[in-house]
């Protein structure tokens, strides 16, 4: 069995008013490459707001792929490329920013103004230096639309976005290497994974309590931090209703700089990331 190289709980941070947990990065470690940041948020939406008052306006990227994985409500993508997607529970927006794009995240219209719950994690997957300054694209992906395994007890479940898990293929294609897997277990539910004795792993917990190899124990909202020791095997148990996320993908191994939305290799390479962005030159949103 892969060892548990550390359990780390979530941090709490605001995000331009917006409280979030923080699972990555955190005290021990920046980065887990080709993984750069992940965020959990949950909030009750009140109403009656307007839709350009909720969620993140319009704001550019470079260098790297926001992904949103949503698991409740619905969440309305817009960029300066004309893509315009609205992605409800269950469901995923996965978005490279390549050479540089503006885009916008609201709650989805009638969530703004009828209220209630909103849940997403947005990782940041990082590009090989080769791709940074590719054509930016996004790829949708509806629940209906996720293959998704189910254990013969019907215990547990596993949506396959990216990668492979039994057999099963993601349609989601990335810039490297990943498995990127979202999990749902009912009380005493198990699961088995194979993975790349090479692929940096980590798995998020959103919610419930998890057996890891065993032995190890996880809770809401920790990250599990696994070692590259040269097993393959992962074996998780449930033991009670639980929600959680699996990320792992072969190393890039590329320098990194980053400011703010911009990951690129060199901090020459984020100052004309700065000046492009202020220039026009990633694009222009005007939401409707």
């Amino acid at each position: 069995m892969r060892k548990v190289k550390k359990i780390i709980p979530s941090s709490k941070v605001n995000m331009g008013g917006i409280i979030l947990d923080q699972p990555l990065p955190n005290e021990f470690v920046n980065q887990i490459d080709p993984f750069l940041l992940i965020h959990h948020w949950y909030n009750v939406l009140p109403g009656d707001q307007k839709q350009n008052e909720a969620g993140v306006g319009p704001h550019p990227h470079r260098g790297f792929s926001p992904v949103t994985f949503i698991f409740k409500g619905g969440v309305h993508h817009r960029d300066s490329r004309g893509n315009d997607s609205i992605i409800y529970e269950g469901g995923t927006q996965w978005m490279n920013a390549g050479m540089g794009i503006v885009h916008s995240e609201r709650p989805c219209k009638e969530l703004a103004e009828q209220g209630g719950e909103f849940e997403i994690i947005q990782f940041w997957v990082n590009n090989p230096a080769k791709f940074k300054m590719q054509q930016p694209s996004y790829q949708p992906l509806s629940k209906e639309e996720t293959p998704v395994y189910n254990t013969e007890d019907g215990k547990a479940k596993v949506f396959v976005v990216a990668g492979n898990y039994k057999d099963i293929e993601g349609k989601i294609s990335a810039n490297s290497p990943l498995i990127t897997l979202r999990m749902e277990f009912q009380e005493n539910g198990t699961l088995d994974f194979t993975l790349p004795e090479d692929y940096n792993t980590v798995i998020y917990l959103l919610d419930g309590e998890l057996t890891i190899n065993d032995s190890e124990q996880a809770k809401t909202k920790d990250l599990i931090w696994f070692d590259n020791d040269g097993e393959k095997e992962i074996k998780i148990s449930a033991t009670h209703k639980s929600r959680a996320i699996l990320l792992a993908g072969k190393p890039i191994n590329e320098e990194v700089a980053s400011y703010g939305p911009f990951v690129m290799n060199t901090q020459t390479e984020i100052m004309e990331a700065m000046r492009d962005a202020q220039m026009g030159k990633m694009g222009v949103l005007i939401e409707e």
